[in-house]
């Protein structure tokens, strides 16, 4: 679903925007995903199956962010890429062979700016890994947690049969 709402949405606006800016608010809204998502994995009666749901959406959504600012960079400025004008699909496959650390080369980035941008998403990329990952493992565990102290309740939500009619046993 990013995917395609990256396919159809009206990228060409954002050129009045510097994209330092549209990729500062783009990461504000990550961090506040991110957020809203350790949250509710440590709130969820599934925790694990939470944690990995909010994986598929907070990941797909951080690359997505970064394919959007490679390609409004690459309207700023011809010189910012190696090739003229990137597309959105060339923008997407250039944003994954950084996060993948495979780097083919084929599309570069060629100005001081765009080898910022390129170097941030780097460093972003271990922080998202490292950080995002055990920040949504340790929601996984306090929500384990969680349901294991609620009394009558044992992980997974399951009540033993005699608790679950008031019997104490």
């Amino acid at each position: 679903m990013l995917v395609t709402l990256y396919y159809l949405a009206p990228i060409q606006d954002l050129q009045s925007v510097h994209v330092a800016v549209s990729l500062s608010v783009a990461v504000v809204i990550l961090v506040v995903v991110i957020v809203l998502q350790v949250q509710a994995i440590a709130r969820s009666r599934y925790p694990a199956l939470r944690a990995v749901e909010a994986l598929a959406l907070t990941g797909p959504l951080f690359l997505v962010m970064y394919a959007t600012a490679y390609v409004v960079l690459a309207q700023d400025s011809a010189a910012n890429f190696n090739t003229h004008m990137l597309s959105r699909t060339d923008s997407l496959y250039f944003t994954l062979t950084v996060f993948s650390t495979v780097g083919f080369g084929d599309i570069t980035a060629t100005s001081q700016s765009a080898r910022a941008f390129v170097m941030v998403q780097m460093a972003l990329d271990l922080v998202i890994l490292g950080l995002g990952v055990q920040a949504y493992r340790g929601a996984v565990s306090v929500g384990r947690q969680r349901s294991v102290a609620v009394p009558g309740s044992q992980p997974g939500g399951k009540n033993p049969p005699d608790q679950a009619k008031g019997n104490q046993p």
